[in-house]
């Protein structure tokens, strides 16, 4: 990921993004658009704003299923539900590929319970770790 990954700060619940549950487009609070790239090459879906790199969620692939498996947003950018556009459009993303998710991150498994919506996403067989969601 573009900037420091040590400076990151790693999500595990719905508490510590403020603006979970509000996912209102992909405009961060100052007006200006998140940005989402899926960096391949890493296994990181990146959002932006203004250009830089504000959170980052860690995945891998099986087939048409995707894991999520770790959020985390750099300090500056907490606070200001960047988590929930990132995981929101992510799963969005899935969704228009016809491909589905397991869940494993704590706070993505938090933003899937507050928002059903994207119940369809979730791999049938496989929808979230037994440990996601668990304040773990």
């Amino acid at each position: 990921m573009a900037g420091n990954a040590e400076d990151m700060i790693t999500l595990t619940s719905a508490e510590q993004d403020l603006g979970a549950s509000n996912l209102s487009g992909a405009t961060a609070p100052d007006g200006e658009d998140v940005v989402i790239t899926d960096n391949s090459e890493l296994g990181i879906y990146e959002a932006a704003i203004g250009g830089r790199t504000a959170a980052g969620l860690v995945y891998s692939k099986a087939g048409s299923r995707v894991v999520l498996m770790a959020t985390s947003v750099f300090p500056e950018f907490r606070g200001k539900g960047v988590a929930a556009r990132l995981i929101g459009g992510v799963l969005d993303e899935l969704r228009m590929q016809g491909k589905t998710a397991t869940v494993t991150c704590p706070f993505a498994a938090a933003f899937v319970n507050a928002h059903p919506e994207y119940a369809d996403v979730l791999d049938p067989a496989f929808p979230r770790s037994h440990t996601a969601g668990h304040g773990h």
